[in-house]
């Protein structure tokens, strides 16, 4: 290659990266602060091609959304001795680019500068106040109390709060433990004063039924007795009607019905006189057997 041609391929480089080096882009979702051995010269809010000094001076972007930071759980005392372990979550954007850089430099400085400053204020402002109000209608009011706490706290920092919530309040683990221990302990006693009422109650319908059943059988005996007395005495006036009709038929008929009673079956043998009444009927008429 002539040494020409390599001349003016090397200036070209140089030229492309001195352009490289001396010109950024802003995005639309951000800005940017141009640092001059680590002081700020510059600053650029607005998006577009944006020149700086190459080998001089840096750029460093921040994001002009709103950014979101969790804290760590909390563990909380309130005004009623009840501890709560509170989660919260907060969003800020950075209105001052260059006091943020001055005061918290990254954006990861700034969410572990902003967990200490919620925690601490989250203390203060649930530590006046009783259980009820954190678990009711009350707790709007109490987040825009601390949102208040923070933004004054902060707001020599570049840094605009733009709300506080609390994500999550639970027990401690120990208490939540012991509440569930006394609501089992309730439980195993209720279930066992509704195991005894009932075993109370069975008992009380048992002894009932007992009582009815005992007597729907004395008043069934009781009409069956007297159902059969009417019985018999109507059987008896009817026997002693026929008897008094037709005597000697009567005692014809019943002695028939004598004969077929016990000489029935297989073996029957009786030993009875000849002169016995119940063999008068095996007579013939002039008295011979």
């Amino acid at each position: 290659m002539p040494k020409r041609q390599l001349f003016f391929l090397i200036v070209a480089l140089v030229g492309l990266i001195a352009v490289t080096q001396s010109t950024f882009i802003v995005p639309e979702t951000g800005q940017a602060l141009v640092l001059q051995f680590g002081d700020p010269v510059a600053h650029y809010t607005t998006p577009g091609l944006k020149f700086k000094i190459p080998l001089v001076q840096d750029v460093m972007f921040f994001d002009k959304r709103v950014l979101d930071v969790y804290t760590p759980s909390e563990e909380v005392i309130l005004s009623d001795q009840k501890r709560l372990v509170v989660d919260t979550f907060a969003r800020y954007k950075i209105n001052d680019m260059l006091q943020f850089y001055r005061a918290l430099s990254t954006e990861d400085q700034a969410n572990a500068r902003l967990d200490n400053i919620i925690n601490s204020n989250l203390r203060n402002v649930l530590g006046d106040v009783p259980l009820g109000d954190v678990l009711s209608a009350k707790r709007d009011a109490l987040m825009q109390q601390l949102k208040q706490k923070v933004s004054a706290t902060v707001k020599n920092y570049g840094i605009e709060i733009v709300d506080i919530r609390i994500v999550e309040a639970n027990l401690p683990t120990q208490t939540s433990e012991a509440i569930y221990a006394r609501m089992r302990t309730e439980r195993q006693r209720q279930a066992a004063q509704f195991r005894a009422e009932g075993r109370e109650q069975k008992q009380e319908i048992t002894a009932k039924a007992d009582k009815q059943r005992t007597i729907i059988l004395a008043n069934a005996e009781q009409q069956a007795q007297v159902l059969r007395g009417e019985g018999d005495a109507e059987a008896s006036k009817i026997y002693a009607t026929a008897y008094n009709r037709d005597p000697s038929f009567y005692a014809f008929y019943r002695t028939m019905q004598a004969y077929r009673h016990s000489l029935t079956g297989n073996g029957t043998t009786l030993f009875l006189s000849p002169s016995s009444a119940f063999l008068r009927y095996f007579k013939d008429e002039s008295g011979k057997k």
